[in-house]
């Protein structure tokens, strides 16, 4: 569900994409395996199912890969697409929970072939109807392995450039949060990438207002999740308005959260319908994006309710951050480095009440919202979860937002938490880029610690408005007790990139010399966060990485082993 107002949807659209269709019984069942036992993909070969951005950041921050982060066993989907006559086909994946979402056409056997299959395997250990849907059997959607995603891993930035912005009537966006001045000393989120889960771009690739974002190859792809649609850019404009509040960069009048940072588009939202197997999606989603190496996650769709009542199997006492299969996935992000900041729900005003699931994650960013002078609005969702965690995390504007609508206009009419959390995942985007050194449970206690309810914590706000200019300005020139140097270069051994980067923000040159002691790749004058350094050119072997800054040098040897 969105959080957000209310949305029509056309009968023209419904009939072009709206194959979904109400009905009675069941035809889609999350099914569970056991384990991933024989299965053609190992940790040893991360490259299979990783990104070299995500491997670059597990390598950064000490991240292991481990059975969980293999795909779903072929071999298992195999079987259970096999087991019956009926077709069937599978409609989304998830690694961490280990199951599959399968479908088929209406049958009135559905339910029976599930049962006999959850019998007939031994490593079919559950079994979840999570929709109806009246689909026709469609080509097999792949496992989402990012298998043509590999941008550079980590871009160079010139941290002696400001991004000193006039935002015309857009500063109200930011300013409650002292954004404006984040962007001013230079750290606009350049070289973080942003995922963004939600229900549709509608026109956003025809808007005049975002060209320019293509054109910087600042967007990195998309991904549909929702079957028969295949298209982010149609059947609904929520993300347009919500990806606006952080990636524009229209002077005087719209200036966004994170203009500079990378971003990459997934559906997860079904736009015709709410139902319970949209989880999965929104798993899905969350894998892909911790697979394309991502930063942030920003996600302002959210579950309560199901339009059929056998769906409903959650209440508000199961917001603990480990009953529903969203939240359970959400909680996992943290583990692979990614900060989630999530739309905390806008049903502060009715039966619900409480935070929409996955808000009620651990270790993440679940954002209410506010007016302009600060004062909680009262529909935004209430907290702690069931288990007494402060809910929201944080807090920011989720009335008169400006924003850009999929009519490519620019008003202030944006509103609900869905506003409130792309403002909070931009500014945590660029926060991130000023201290890379933090690891993004680090980062995300900062920002609760900067709210300005920090001390008196309460259900609406949570720790409140958090102050982005005022911590980065108080750990800028910090490091965390457990980062033993100030500079790190990775992977090591590599088998062709390495990756510097300066926890002082203040590299001059990086220099690479062999066993003799002759340089073989010299950079000078780079002032950056962040630099790659191409060496698939030499020969394998022993080398010595000279990073230099104004506070000093440092020397680390690395292995350049050959790329079989």
């Amino acid at each position: 569900m969105k959080n957000s107002k209310s949305f029509l949807i056309s009968a023209f659209c419904f009939l072009l994409l709206g194959t979904f269709v109400y009905g009675q019984n069941p035809n889609c069942y999350r099914i569970t395996f056991s384990d991933k036992n024989d299965s053609p993909y190992s940790i040893d070969r991360p490259e299979e199912f990783l990104s070299d951005r995500a491997i670059a950041k597990r390598e950064r921050f000490n991240i292991p890969v481990i059975e969980q982060d293999l795909p779903v066993n072929p071999h298992y989907i195999d079987s259970i697409l096999n087991f019956s006559s009926e077709p069937a086909q599978i409609i989304a994946f998830s690694k961490w929970n280990n199951s599959v979402v399968i479908f088929y056409p209406e049958t009135e056997d559905c339910h029976d072939i599930i049962d006999a299959m959850l019998n007939h395997f031994s490593f079919v250990i559950d079994t979840l109807p999570v929709a109806y849907y009246q689909l026709p059997i469609i080509s097999p959607i792949p496992l989402s392995i990012p298998q043509s995603f590999n941008p550079s891993v980590l871009q160079s930035v010139n941290l002696s450039s400001s991004c000193d912005y006039d935002y015309g009537k857009s500063i109200d966006n930011i300013k409650l949060h002292k954004g404006e001045l984040l962007h001013k000393a230079g750290f606009c989120g350049e070289n973080m990438l942003i995922c963004v889960l939600d229900a549709g771009w509608d026109n956003f690739n025809t808007i005049s207002y975002f060209q320019p974002l293509y054109e910087n190859g600042q967007i990195w792809g998309t991904r549909d999740l929702i079957p028969e649609v295949n298209n982010v850019y149609t059947a609904d404009g929520h993300g347009t308005f919500t990806t606006s509040i952080m990636i524009s960069t229209v002077e005087k009048k719209m200036i966004g959260t994170a203009p500079k940072a990378n971003y990459y588009f997934i559906r997860s939202e079904n736009p015709f319908d709410e139902q319970l197997a949209e989880e999965d999606f929104w798993v899905q989603a969350a894998e892909i994006a911790d697979s394309l190496g991502a930063d942030v996650i920003s996600s302002s769709v959210g579950y309560t309710t199901f339009d059929y009542a056998w769906q409903n199997i959650y209440t508000p006492a199961d917001n603990n951050g480990m009953t529903s299969i969203a939240s359970r996935a959400a909680t996992i992000l943290v583990q692979k480095g990614v900060i989630l900041v999530q739309s905390a729900g806008n049903y502060g005003a009715s039966d619900w009440y409480y935070i929409a699931r996955p808000a009620d994650a651990l270790n993440i960013l679940a954002v209410g919202m506010v007016y302009l002078n600060g004062i909680a609005v009262a529909t935004s969702s209430h907290g702690p979860s069931s288990d007494g965690r402060v809910k929201p995390d944080v807090a920011a504007l989720g009335i008169d937002v400006w924003c850009i609508g999929k009519d490519g206009n620019i008003h202030g009419t944006g509103s609900g938490t869905s506003a409130a959390a792309p403002i909070i995942a931009g500014l945590s985007a660029c926060l991130w880029q000023a201290l890379p050194h933090y690891s993004s449970l680090e980062i995300m206690q900062l920002i609760r610690e900067y709210g300005n309810c920090f001390n008196n914590p309460n259900t609406i706000q949570g720790y409140g408005i958090p102050n982005y200019y005022q911590c980065y300005l108080d750990h800028a020139n910090s490091v965390p007790e457990k980062v033993v140097s100030e500079i790190a270069v990775y992977p090591n051994p590599t088998t062709g990139e390495l990756q510097v980067t300066s926890y002082v923000l203040q590299v001059t040159s990086v220099e690479v010399f062999d066993i003799y002691g002759r340089a073989v790749s010299t950079h000078y004058s780079l002032l950056t966060t962040h630099y790659s350094i191409d060496i698939s050119h030499l020969p394998a072997g022993i080398y010595f990485v000279k990073v230099v800054t104004k506070q000093g040098e440092i020397v680390k040897k690395v292995v350049k082993q050959y790329r079989f």
